[in-house]
């Protein structure tokens, strides 16, 4: 089931004025527009039910009554926030505060984001892991220590894949690259600009694209073959590094075990033989 408050608080700066009205109702009062006919809900954003549908379709509903059926659902398993741990981060908070909210907003971004992946796509992803030449991972600031965690979990497998660190060698990158390499792009954004031009060399090299970015329309969205969504509860513009990054990671290990499930007796004993073992630690099983 799509999520409903998730793709309504990631898009509502992409919203008209009276789409944003109607969202902010929505995301104040999720409880009581879930029962709202689509004429009702106009009249709270004051505004029109043909703009209501026009909403729900800027992400990726057919309808108000699919979009309703979806926010009634979660509203049902969506366990209720404490005040505490939803607040923002001040000045005055201990480090108590800072460990449970910090903590509370990773395990939000994480659960947010189990909720935006979809399993075909996912799939196809996985597919296109086995089967490219070379992985190429592209991303720069704190997206970019996402791309390294996926180069050395491939690495370990003796699978093909390059990251660069700085743009310019990222630019390169995917201006040598090929159809039978794939691209994986990470931008929380959606705009960070050396992303979109390394997209666009790789479109005329006809290179397939897999972006991690946020479940907006976003320019990298638009360039991107195929699009794994995070969320974040923080700022694009304060702390966008910190729960989003958490979000990169996490698809990065559910990307690479079902890479390596789709052929798990082959890449066990690669698992193994790559696995350093510390200095007077003894052999295990467990890696």
């Amino acid at each position: 089931m799509k999520s409903v408050l998730i793709r309504l608080r990631e898009a509502s700066s992409t919203f008209s004025a009276a789409e944003k009205t109607i969202a902010s109702y929505i995301l104040q009062y999720p409880e009581e527009a879930m029962h709202l006919s689509v004429h009702a809900l106009a009249e709270k954003g004051f505004s029109s039910p043909a703009t209501v549908v026009r909403m729900c379709r800027r992400i990726d509903f057919d309808g108000y009554r699919e979009f309703r059926q979806a926010l009634t659902y979660e509203m049902a398993v969506r366990q209720t926030n404490t005040e505490k741990n939803s607040q923002e981060i001040t000045h005055s908070d201990g480090i108590e505060d800072l460990i449970e909210k910090i903590t509370f907003r990773n395990i939000v971004s994480l659960e947010d984001t189990k909720n935006l992946l979809d399993p075909e796509t996912l799939q196809k992803c996985v597919d296109l892991l086995c089967s490219c030449k070379t992985i190429l991972l592209f991303g720069i600031g704190a997206s970019l220590y996402a791309a390294h965690d996926a180069h050395l979990k491939f690495l370990r497998m003796n699978k093909p894949c390059m990251v660069n660190d700085d743009w310019h060698s990222q630019f390169l990158q995917a201006r040598n690259a090929s159809s039978e390499d794939l691209a994986i792009v990470f931008s929380y954004s959606g705009e960070t600009l050396e992303m979109v031009e390394c997209m666009k060399a790789l479109k005329e090299n006809g290179t397939p694209i897999i972006a991690i970015t946020r479940c907006v329309a976003t320019s990298v969205s638009a360039l991107a073959d195929y699009k794994l969504f995070t969320t974040a509860k923080e700022s694009v513009f304060r702390s966008g590094a910190m729960a989003s990054r958490i979000s990169q990671l996490n698809i990065i290990d559910i990307l690479f075990t079902a890479f390596v499930n789709q052929a798990y007796d082959d890449y066990l004993p690669r698992l193994a033989k790559t696995h350093i073992r510390k200095p007077g630690v003894p052999v295990s099983d467990k890696l």
